[in-house]
């Protein structure tokens, strides 16, 4: 709505930004991980997308994902985790990005297709997984790059098989 200012020029009231939904069905508190992506700390957010994450599904103590607690994780955490990774990647990261991809590589949960994930996103390069020091973790990666810190294990990625289809396929029964 255009607003004249005393001195005769019209300038534009923009309402405020709503706040982001930080919605839990385990009660997490994503407040953290939403300050380090709004900062584009990207490796710190990815880190602490690992813990929220690991928290939301109940698997702290074992500090690992198995392909169970990803079928079973709360869809109201993961839509609020993906939506913060979309937003503050402007579209470049996130679940929903990541599974989007997963549908262009043929969407099934099978290792061929996680392979395919794996190299559109830059997980793999040369037929290979890379392992945690060699991601990247900047606006410059791949296209659904991150988040991956769910998915890394000790210095290697994919503790278990077709675990990144697993993730892309759940993110569709959430209808993200």
């Amino acid at each position: 709505m255009p607003v004249t200012a005393t001195s005769g020029t019209t300038r534009t009231l923009r309402s405020p930004q709503p706040p982001d939904s930080l919605k839990s069905a385990q009660g997490v508190d994503y407040t953290h991980m939403r300050d380090l992506l709004a900062a584009g700390k990207w490796k710190e957010a990815d880190q602490e997308t690992r813990k929220v994450m690991l928290k939301a599904a109940r698997r702290e103590n074992e500090g690992w994902f198995t392909v169970e607690s990803i079928e079973y994780f709360p869809c109201d955490d993961w839509r609020t985790i993906d939506k913060l990774w979309v937003k503050y990647s402007q579209g470049h990261f996130g679940f929903s990005v990541q599974q989007k991809i997963w549908l262009e590589v043929g969407g099934k949960v099978d290792y061929d297709i996680e392979c395919k994930l794996g190299d559109r996103v830059g997980w793999r390069k040369g037929g290979s997984w890379l392992n945690n020091l060699d991601l990247t973790f900047n606006k410059q990666a791949q296209e659904g790059h991150l988040p991956v810190g769910c998915l890394v294990v000790g210095v290697g990625c994919w503790g278990c098989d077709f675990f990144s289809s697993s993730l892309a396929s759940r993110t569709v029964r959430c209808n993200l």
